[in-house]
């Protein structure tokens, strides 16, 4: 059985701040001077406009790629470095990189792992699912559709960072009067660094949201005042939407696959979560530059510390260790998004369909099958129990 010292993986840690930097140029110029074009073809013709968004949606994509390398500290050899480079790729797209790369640890440290990490969408337990009414069950299917990852993608850019501000600023305010009503005497630096919100984890995290929303906030502004409010967002919001679905996509067939590992706690394995629980995304070469090699995910997760510009060659060099690893390209979108649901009992994912076949089941007990996507008699144990 292979482990993780079996790979070949130190020399590819190495950052090159020289790399790094041409890559930063080589994205954030384009993407910069695609939007003078768009505002420039527009004032022509609009149907000048669609070649251009298309470019401003991968330039914005790769935008995030990168800002995710900062947030590992891989892109450059700096810590700091990375945190201002990651902390300009957010406003870029909207997101406060500090909160987003927080998150994004965790994933990393709990993958595969579905008591404590539900995936990209928040999937629940085939138990769980099974307790919701038909309303809700069909509810939960519609939002986890494809689909939804456009307005989702929206959300989660545009309107979530601003939403948790307020909601947090809120909160604070509520926590506020009561320490002034308690004869607190602390200052509001002090305040701010001793309150615990649910909607950030440190000051740290608040400053960079905050500081975040400010510099985002403003450039609409600005950009709406310059360009035209109706021109701006419109360009703004479909290069956006379908940058973030696009990457959420990219994100769901790397970790939700038939024959994922998706384990309990219990007995959880980090190795076996990075291994077989993300897969190699083999994609043409335009879309491996836009999203900065990812695409290897299996070696990403791991060490995170490689950066982009040096997984393909880790992934060649571990080749004849990869080969039980799920290989999946975009085409396989639909069929990977049917696995919805985490079977406990069985510590696997399945679809919804196969949980509605083992529902029947607990009806027809002989009509039990075992066969793909089929759910078995752990399965309907769980769901009874």
């Amino acid at each position: 059985m292979i482990k993780k010292t079996d790979f070949v993986l130190t020399p590819y840690i190495k950052s090159s701040n020289l790399r790094a930097t041409y890559q930063i140029l080589n994205t954030v110029v384009p993407y910069v001077l695609l939007w003078i074009l768009a505002v420039k073809a527009a004032s022509i013709s609009l149907w000048l406009l669609p070649p251009i968004i298309a470019l401003l949606i991968l330039f914005s994509l790769r935008c995030f790629s990168l800002m995710h390398d900062c947030g590992h500290s891989s892109l450059f050899r700096s810590k700091r470095v990375n945190r201002i480079v990651g902390f300009l790729l957010g406003v870029i797209n909207a997101i406060p990189q500090y909160g987003w790369s927080r998150d994004h640890a965790y994933h990393h440290k709990t993958n595969g792992d579905w008591e404590r990490y539900r995936g990209v969408a928040d999937f629940l337990s085939t138990e769980e699912f099974f307790k919701l009414d038909p309303f809700n069950q069909r509810l939960y299917e519609v939002l986890r559709h494809p689909l939804m990852g456009i307005p989702g993608g929206f959300f989660y850019l545009v309107i979530k960072p601003r939403l948790v501000l307020i909601m947090g600023v809120y909160d604070f305010i509520h926590h506020l009067f009561i320490d002034l009503k308690q004869g607190s005497e602390l200052n509001l630096a002090q305040r701010i660094s001793a309150h615990q919100s649910k909607h950030w984890q440190s000051a740290t995290e608040f400053w960079d949201l905050l500081l975040n929303n400010i510099c985002v906030i403003g450039s609409w502004i600005f950009l709406s005042h310059l360009w035209g409010f109706g021109l701006f967002w419109s360009i703004y919001s479909i290069t956006i939407s379908c940058s973030a679905t696009i990457f959420i996509w990219v994100f769901f067939v790397q970790h939700i696959f038939e024959g994922a590992y998706a384990h309990k706690t219990e007995d959880w394995n980090y190795f076996l979560g990075a291994v077989k629980g993300s897969s190699y995304l083999e994609l043409p070469a335009t879309l491996r530059w836009i999203t900065a090699d990812i695409g290897y995910h299996t070696i990403h997760h791991l060490s995170e510390r490689i950066p982009n510009y040096h997984l393909a060659a880790c992934h060649r060099q571990n080749s004849h260790l990869l080969s039980d690893v799920k290989t999946l390209r975009i085409g396989d979108l639909l069929d990977c998004s049917q696995f919805l649901l985490w079977d406990a009992a069985s510590n696997r994912l399945v679809s919804i369909a196969s949980f509605r076949q083992g529902t029947e089941v607990m009806v027809n007990p002989t009509s039990v099958c075992t066969n793909g996507g089929e759910i078995d008699n752990a399965t309907v144990k769980s769901i009874k129990g």
